[in-house]
């Protein structure tokens, strides 16, 4: 993989704390390291001749692990899809990232959370582009709320950024509201960027502590609420089997 020795060779070198670090022969180890390299890269600009590597790299990257596109999926009810693997191989209009309050990404190394992954596979455009928003919004994302960005190296168009709530000891109706929030608030921008299918991760199930059977039913009531009123395919994307199970008892007309 010389194209990735350029691109961590290029990260080594905007750091003055990593002397010392040499680049494995290991093709696995060699993009473990450049994966934390970009997971800690602060939000500025990278140069061109990078950037083009980084797009030849990633996009040859995702096209190996394959591509699914919307179009060949079925639909389980009117409009809306289930589907069971890695969001960032999915061809649609949006892909949902369940992001933090920071909404840059996830910053800990090769972490497993679906933000690292969109993050470190869209490229390190997406998260200058994240800081741009943020320093010009001038605070902290409010949770239920959303944000739409290209996807860069994605296949899909956009990625669309909400940070779901946080549970930390008993389910409140302010989770469940503040959760409903952040779906229907990424259906919403969806629509004004005349974005034609969304893709839904779990949203807060993960770190965020959210009730994986509670968190579902909230999902897929106010998709189906939204989809009554608006033209838009959704698709409910589930990671583990637990997950497809309960989906899959919510949908298909139950």
């Amino acid at each position: 993989m010389v194209k990735l020795d350029v691109l961590i060779n290029y990260l080594l070198s905007e750091r003055n704390d990593v002397d010392g670090i040499e680049i494995p022969d290991n093709d696995a180890d060699k993009f473990r390291l450049y994966r934390s390299l970009v997971n800690i890269r602060p939000a500025v600009k990278a140069d061109e001749e990078f950037l083009q590597a980084e797009d030849e790299f990633l996009t040859s990257m995702t096209e190996k692990k394959g591509i699914t596109d919307i179009a060949d999926l079925t639909p389980i009810e009117d409009g809306i899809y289930l589907w069971q693997g890695d969001i960032t191989t999915l061809r649609c209009g949006a892909i949902v990232n369940a992001a933090n309050s920071g909404m840059t990404g996830c910053w800990q190394p090769c972490h497993s959370c679906i933000d690292n992954c969109i993050h470190t596979f869209a490229g390190v455009r997406l998260r200058y582009k994240c800081g741009e928003i943020m320093l010009a919004q001038g605070h902290e994302e409010p949770t239920g709320k959303a944000k739409i960005t290209p996807a860069y190296n994605l296949p899909c168009d956009y990625v669309i950024h909400t940070v779901g709530p946080i549970v930390q000891g008993e389910l409140t109706d302010e989770h469940c509201r503040l959760l409903e929030s952040s779906y229907k608030s990424c259906l919403e921008i969806a629509v004004q960027n005349n974005v034609q299918s969304v893709a839904f991760c779990c949203i807060s199930t993960g770190v965020f502590g959210f009730p994986q059977d509670k968190a579902a039913e909230i999902a897929v009531r106010t998709v189906r609420e939204f989809c009554n009123n608006h033209d838009i395919k959704v698709i409910f994307d589930v990671f583990g089997d637990d997950d497809y199970e309960i989906y899959k008892k919510l949908l298909g007309g139950n």
